[in-house]
């Protein structure tokens, strides 16, 4: 149903009538498109042309005025600004009296008077651009003028530089159309609305949109404080911002600014006095502010680059990460992070009293929260953002993997034994479960599962340790002393399907993006001595789920997003959910506090003696030194590698350093690394980040595991009757039980086999059946040497328990002695 006729309708049609037949005859032509065809008129109601006129594009409904978007610290401080238009939009009341009459007395002073067109302005700038043969002057108003910027914000939005040629055009076609949008808009908003966002959508130059950034920029004030003379130089900065920027052209911008002056004393908006004092002010250069967009020059820069980096792949913000990259950079969104900065600062300030940022080394040191995924630091030995390598600047972040800025990933070494142990631990293997690792093994041929079959070793493969440490023993001397071969033996029983799924679900990020882990690495036993090339932060994750007792979060940097009407939009989720059972955490968590108590985490283990965790991790070639430890507060990793693209790191170049870091003195910083876990990356860099973090930090302590996980669940040893050696060893290992030759002296010739031990009742799950097969008999001079030997460790301890009980008996004596001393009163 149509809108009834009044004399308020009567009105507006017969106004939008009177415009469009005016801006018809001023352009001397009616554009095709634009409005409806004059010779058509007689055939066209008041109505429809009148709603033709009042009509107006998407943009100008909802002015896409881009706000720049702001990142605050965990401390509310501010770490950078991201935006294409450095605009902080500010309502009327917010912007200074003095600066809103500057504005309109030398654009449109009767902007209050006349409608969207100002007759005589219109008048006068037409007849002298027919004079001119062309569109020379303007004599636009604010609406105006206002739909043109608004017009041009939406095609720069867009990317479109042919759209903003045409809006910019000088043709009538296009004065035409903005002042029938012009028309529609003053039916919409107040005056004082369409001053508000003139104002706020005006560029003022320097990279300063709208009059708040204007003021902040040029004056390091607020709109709302403008001075006269500030007032007058942004109103005339409008015209012309480059031509008159005081920044580059001091005498054009105080001309110009003078000419301002000069209209609002004209206009009796100012007196004598006024004009005079505000021509007096110069222009205090000092006072300019410049807000850098993006991450160089921040803070942070490669947190500020990784939040940057989340927030394009933030859902909330936009379907394509186009969408979301004009959302972040034009949104005015306020993103609140989790990043502390005097955790930042205590990581930072380790990390480089060790490596300096020109050594031809990196170093990292990254903590995530366990049961949250915060980051709460993630520094770098080359912290400045830069491109000048010679002062040791850089754009990569080594901390993270390559799709969130990092470069590349190093080998972890030996802190993949931890992997290792959680994946046999949910297998039921337990801590106390024994092998006999020499020193060097050879498993060439070795037979486990993957996730699609069994497989084998393909060619020769010997293992060595590295530690000095061999023998016979169970899981937590294994990681106290970091045993390679104990390491392989468990992952070959493991399966390295389960050990490499493990890492996957813990977290751990190849450096090679395109790579999965599992599929690339399921049948590389060498997993377990840490042969894949990882991202820092990744293994900071990994050992913060068991400090979390199994449950994994994915780290987060953002925590809230706010648009600038204060709308919350989902920030990104750290996903926390269990990935491994409670119970094998604990294990892995009681197995590494050994390492820290008793096996090579000692030296990094903080002074307070607090319950802690750690794995330390040297790779063969000592190119890479770790170490990943945590308490059930916080988990962080430190790491020190070579740079392989410095010498003398440069394979085939003079001078090449074949052991890595390995007692090598860094030429700037001048710290000595002994090229190892332990002493480089875990005393000099995790020790002291960590105690200063801790400072303040309650201990508390980790949970005990069950006893199924410390010592396995008693399992009957199957019935071997009447089976040769090779099927009752198959039967035994089908049952989850290691079967190992064991070489002792007999009666029987050597060579033969002796059977099993044990060979009847039960055992824990997984633990070992030896397979006894005769050495001979025993040399008896050998066997007589023993005898005495046994003799004599016999006969000590008699003597030994002799003397005990001597001692005893008189400190009896004594103590008698005393008691009746005190009785009869001596």
């Amino acid at each position: 149903m149509g809108m009834p006729f009044s004399p308020k309708r009567l009105g507006n049609v017969a106004y939008s009538m009177m415009m469009f037949i005016t801006v018809s005859v001023l352009a001397g032509v009616l554009v095709a498109g634009l409005f409806i065809p004059f010779a058509g008129i007689a055939g066209v109601s008041s109505k429809a042309a009148a709603e033709e006129m009042n009509s107006l594009p998407s943009e100008l409904e909802t002015p896409p005025q881009a706000e720049r978007t702001k990142v605050l610290l965990a401390d509310g401080s501010t770490l950078a600004y991201f935006y294409d238009e450095n605009r902080v939009y500010v309502g009327l009341d917010k912007v200074a009296p003095v600066m809103r009459q500057a504005q309109l007395a030398i654009e449109d002073h009767r902007f209050y008077e006349h409608g969207a067109l100002d007759f005589k302005a219109t008048l006068r700038a037409f007849v002298r651009n027919q004079a001119a043969d062309g569109v020379s002057q303007g004599g636009s108003t604010i609406t105006q003028q206002y739909v043109k910027m608004v017009q041009v914000e939406a095609c720069q939005a867009k990317g479109d530089e042919a759209c903003v040629r045409e809006v910019q055009a000088a043709t009538y076609d296009r004065k035409i159309r903005e002042l029938r949008y012009a028309i529609a808009l003053e039916k919409q908003l107040s005056k004082d609305q369409i001053l508000e966002r003139y104002l706020n959508i005006a560029y003022y130059g320097e990279g300063a949109y709208g009059v708040e950034a204007a003021a902040r920029h040029y004056f390091s004030t607020t709109a709302a404080k403008l001075t006269l003379a500030q007032a007058a130089m942004l109103a005339g900065l409008v015209q012309n911002p480059d031509a008159n920027n005081p920044v580059k052209n001091l005498s054009a911008a105080l001309d110009r600014r003078d000419v301002v002056i000069n209209r609002m004393a004209e206009l009796k908006l100012i007196n004598a006095e006024q004009l005079k004092a505000a021509k007096a002010v110069g222009f205090d250069e000092s006072k300019v502010k410049a807000t850098r967009s993006g991450c160089v020059d921040t803070r942070y820069p490669f947190l500020c680059d990784y939040v940057y980096r989340t927030l394009k792949n933030t859902p909330s913000l936009g379907a394509t990460v186009e969408e979301r990259e004009n959302m972040i950079k034009r949104g005015g969104l306020r993103i609140e992070t989790a990043i502390d900065p005097e955790s930042q600062d205590k990581a930072q300030k380790s990390v480089s009293a060790v490596v300096d940022a020109k050594d031809p080394v990196i170093s990292t040191m990254n903590m995530i929260q366990p049961g949250t995924g915060l980051i709460v630091a993630m520094a770098q030995s080359r912290p400045t953002m830069g491109s000048n390598a010679k002062k040791g600047e850089t754009y990569w972040n080594y901390s993270a993997a390559p799709g969130m800025g990092g470069i590349q990933g190093y080998q972890a070494g030996s802190t993949f034994k931890a992997f290792t142990a959680a994946a046999a631990l949910e297998k039921g293997i337990p801590l106390n479960k024994r092998y006999n690792a020499r020193r060097t093994m050879d498993f060439s041929g070795k037979e486990y599962d993957t996730c699609t079959g069994r497989d084998h070793v393909y060619g020769s493969w010997r293992v060595s340790n590295s530690t000095g440490t061999s023998g016979v023993m169970d899981m937590y001397r294994a990681a106290q002393r970091s045993v390679n071969t104990y390491f392989v033996q468990l992952e070959l029983d493991t399966g390295m399907c389960a050990v490499t799924q493990m890492a996957e679900k813990l977290g751990v990020k190849l450096g090679t993006p395109d790579r999965d882990i599992v599929d690339y690495y399921q049948n590389k036993p060498s997993f377990t001595l840490g042969s894949a090339e990882v991202s820092p932060l990744s293994m900071a994750e990994a050992y913060a789920t068991f400090a979390a007792r199994g449950i994994h979060c994915n780290p987060i940097i953002v925590d809230k997003i706010t648009t600038r009407d204060g709308k919350e939009l989902a920030a990104p989720s750290a996903d926390c959910k269990r990935v491994i059972d409670k119970d094998v955490a604990d294990g892995v968590n009681k197995m590494l506090g050994s390492v820290m108590t008793r096996g090579t985490g000692l030296r990094a283990m903080t002074s307070d003696g607090r319950p802690q965790a750690g794995k330390t991790g040297t790779i063969d070639s000592n190119e890479a030194v770790w170490f990943a430890g945590y308490t059930p507060e916080i988990a962080g990793v430190a790491m020190i590698s070579i740079d392989n693209q410095k010498a003398p790191f440069q394979k085939g170049k003079a001078n090449f350093r074949s052991r890595g870091v390995k007692n090598y003195r860094l030429p700037e910083s001048g710290t000595f690394l002994e090229g190892s876990g332990s002493g480089d990356a875990g005393m000099k860099i995790w020790k002291p980040t960590m105690e200063r973090y801790l400072r303040n930090v309650p201990a508390t302590d980790f949970n005990e595991p069950s006893s199924a996980v410390q010592r396995g669940k008693r399992v009957e040893i199957p019935d071997l009757s009447g089976l040769g050696v090779s099927e009752a060893t198959k039967k035994l290992e089908d049952a989850g039980f290691t079967v190992e030759t064991q070489y002792t002296y007999s009666s029987q010739p050597a060579g033969s086999f002796l059977g099993f031990s044990p060979s009847v009742g039960s055992l824990t799950e997984f633990a070992t059946v030896y397979a006894l097969v005769s050495n001979g008999r025993e040399d008896p001079s050998i066997l007589a040497q023993r005898k005495a030997r046994q003799d004599a460790e016999k006969k000590a301890q008699e003597d030994q328990k002799k003397r005990a009980e001597a001692e005893k008996k008189a400190a009896e004596a004594k103590k008698k002695a005393e008691e009746n001393k005190k009785k009869n009163g001596g």
